[in-house]
């Protein structure tokens, strides 16, 4: 495998280099080649003392990387084979604990790092405020603090004032009573004077001890039961609350390992400029004292460069400092749908009255199929753990996308299949094109690996990223059933590659504001419709199930169909002609819709 990194400062690697850097020493993993991409030709190798011997890196050009891995953004893990390639921190980060873990099984400090149900950071930052402020918006913020001429009144930027509150928050865990329970027994038991310093250190120790346990080699589990008699009949509301011990809660994760090397960085920098400005974040102080004494974290920082300092809040109480909320934390507040009142009828009545109804193109080629009997017994739905009815309407879905492919292709074209999933491998069929799988499901993309090698094929490659972490140029990008805001990603994705596409539309109730997006989409629309009654309609849009009555299946269909218009004139204003059509049959999926788009100068093969 290889990691790719770039430099951006002549004796700075990037933060995202660097946290790779920390993490692979951390887990003492020797799985992996290590080069280095530099942003701009340099002389020397700068980062020498900064990158741990053990891992032999070395410096490579950006245009001697392997095709995929020139595709993406960095850091990426290229497999030596080629055709695989996972870019985007979270997801090399993720890649290479999991490779620790198959190493050295015993290894099982490595595999707590993955977090309870191994879900640390797997949420992609496109959907998750917590993965996109950790990967992204950190990382970014000291960056750009580092590069300023002059710190000295600069304010502590957003992304670590909303850290700071993070970690101010009360923690939950999946056995929340119980450690509770056992904080309130040792609180009772050392008698503290209650809301006094005593009782608030006998807190903090409590949450301390057992984030400590977890992290020694010989954990001592606690008992079974939840203590003394008393201790059990205390109501739950009137238990103590958890603490922050570490960035995510009481335990140690991926997540300190990445925000460590920023937070160092960030805070080596206000101490020499501005150490006043430490008293407004004492919480990411105390972490960041706590989070050097976890074994392990001292040699990994020593071998990546990394000098850790006491630097210390002033004694004085803290001004009084009027919270401010980062843009991230005003658009969630601004997401937020609220209650929904009433059915969708208002809204498709205010709709008409504005002159907007939905509108479905036909469909160019409903009697056109793949030729089921004659193709390879892998590429056939029937194939897969699924029943013959459903394997029928999936053969069904994929003639439907497959045509619109076949129409808008042209010989040389790359096709990306984004959200692509396992089961039903359109690309199978594409034997003469370049086709791209991206998808941020390892599981789906292995899967799909599996029987692309089976059937023998050479021009499929695999990514698994978040789809902003995918640059390469491509002419057609399809999905088949991607999941709420997923298919305004595809659609922006590809309109920004300047890529027709052909996107069926699935779960459009999941759909809502979002860091990148604001509903409804098109300018007609957002002038007749307000948040909250879009809303409605992507409600309604999704009772579309046979099993439902007529009419109210007839209503569902209308809301998809304005959806999807709003979502088509969004594109149209972007210079793309787009076609809304329905699937043939109609019965193939209650989500039946399928958008169709071609950029302006592109005609249809």
């Amino acid at each position: 495998l290889k990691h790719n990194h770039w430099s951006l400062f002549e004796s700075v690697l990037p933060l995202h280099s660097s946290i790779v850097l920390f993490v692979l020493s951390y887990c003492e993993s020797k799985s992996f080649r290590v080069f280095l991409v530099p942003s701009q030709a340099s002389d020397g190798q700068p980062w020498r003392g900064r990158v741990p011997a053990v891992l032999g890196a070395s410096q490579v050009r950006r245009q001697d990387l392997p095709l995929l891995a020139r595709s993406c953004r960095l850091p990426a893990a290229m497999e030596a084979a080629g055709g695989f390639c996972r870019a985007g921190l979270a997801v090399v980060l993720r890649h290479i604990l999991q490779r620790a873990c198959e190493a050295e099984p015993g290894r099982k400090d490595v595999l707590a790092l993955l977090g309870f149900k191994k879900t640390c950071l797997k949420a992609c930052a496109e959907v998750s405020q917590w993965t996109r402020l950790c990967e992204l918006s950190i990382p970014l913020a000291v960056e750009e603090f580092l590069q300023r001429p002059s710190v000295r009144d600069f304010p502590v930027p957003d992304a670590l004032l909303q850290l700071e509150r993070k970690l101010g928050e009360p923690v939950k865990v999946h056995n929340d009573d119980k450690v509770r329970r056992q904080k309130l027994h040792s609180q009772r038991s050392s008698n503290p004077d209650p809301g006094g310093v005593a009782a608030a250190r006998v807190a903090d120790e409590s949450e301390l001890r057992a984030a400590m346990s977890k992290l020694s080699a010989d954990e001592v589990h606690p008992p079974a039961t939840r203590g003394p008699s008393d201790i059990r009949k205390v109501k739950t509301t009137e238990l103590p609350q958890l603490e922050h011990v570490f960035a995510e809660g009481l335990y140690f994760t991926l997540t300190d390992l990445v925000l460590l090397p920023c937070v160092h960085n960030y805070l080596r920098a206000l101490e020499h400029h501005n150490a006043a400005r430490l008293q407004e974040i004492p919480l990411l102080l105390r972490w960041y004292h706590r989070v050097q004494e976890v074994p392990g974290v001292r040699r990994a920082a020593r071998d990546c460069g990394i000098g850790f300092f006491g630097p210390q809040a002033q004694s004085s109480a803290p001004p009084a400092v009027e919270p401010r909320c980062s843009e991230e934390e005003q658009g969630s507040r601004e997401s937020a749908p609220g209650t929904f009142v009433g059915g969708p009828r208002p809204t498709l009545t205010k709709l008409k009255e504005g002159g907007i109804e939905p509108v479905f193109c036909p469909h160019p080629c409903p009697s056109w199929t793949l030729d089921w009997d004659n193709l390879p017994a892998a590429v056939d739905p029937a194939e897969g753990k699924m029943s013959s009815v459903r394997a029928a309407r999936k053969r069904q879905q994929l003639n439907n996308l497959v045509a619109m492919v076949t129409r808008l292709t042209r010989p040389g074209d790359t096709v990306v299949d984004f959200c692509s999933g396992g089961p039903a491998l359109l690309h199978n069929v594409l034997f003469v094109f370049q086709v791209v799988l991206i998808e941020n499901k390892e599981e789906s993309l292995v899967r799909a690996r599996s029987r692309c090698t089976a059937l023998g094929l050479k021009n499929v490659g695999f990514v698994q990223a978040n789809l902003d972490y995918f640059t390469g140029p491509f002419q057609i990008g399809v999905a088949l059933h991607a999941c709420g805001v997923a298919t305004d990603m595809v659609l922006e994705h590809c309109i920004r590659a300047g890529a027709a596409f052909a996107v069926s539309p699935c779960c459009y109730g999941f759909v809502q504001n979002t860091l990148k997006f604001c509903f409804p989409r098109s300018k007609r629309f957002s002038d007749t419709l307000s948040y909250k009654e879009h809303m409605i309609l992507c409600r309604f849009a999704d009772q579309t199930a046979p099993q439902l009555p007529p009419d109210r299946r007839l209503i569902g269909k209308q809301c998809m169909g304005l959806v999807d218009l709003d979502r088509a004139w969004a594109a149209e204003a972007s210079g793309y002609s787009v076609e809304v059509m329905t699937m043939e049959p109609e019965s193939c999926s209650p989500k039946n819709n399928m958008l169709v788009g071609l950029p302006a100068g592109r005609a249809l093969a």
